[in-house]
């Protein structure tokens, strides 16, 4: 069973994967969890995870629309990422 601290620990931690030190990379990923994260089905946040363990360049040719991750699921989360920064989300 899951504790609040345990929650609290565990969103701290995903925002500080977060923080890539990239100003367009930071944005998105941070909006993105603040706005949809905690909506997500398990699997949409086992691929965040995945998405967050790319690096930095291929992380944001992902997000920017400019390449698409092999895995599906990834590939669906990393838009979600995509949709979520945009404008009127």
């Amino acid at each position: 069973m899951l504790f609040s601290s345990d929650l609290a620990l565990d969103e701290t931690r995903l925002r500080w994967q977060c923080r890539r030190g990239m100003l367009e990379l930071d944005l998105m990923l941070e909006t993105f969890v603040e706005k949809r994260y905690a909506d997500l089905p398990i699997k949409a946040k086992k691929a965040f995870h995945q998405l967050l363990k790319c690096q930095d360049q291929f992380l944001l040719d992902y997000l920017m629309g400019q390449d698409i991750p092999t895995d599906k699921d990834v590939a669906d989360v990393a838009k979600q990422v995509r949709d979520a920064a945009g404008p009127g989300s």
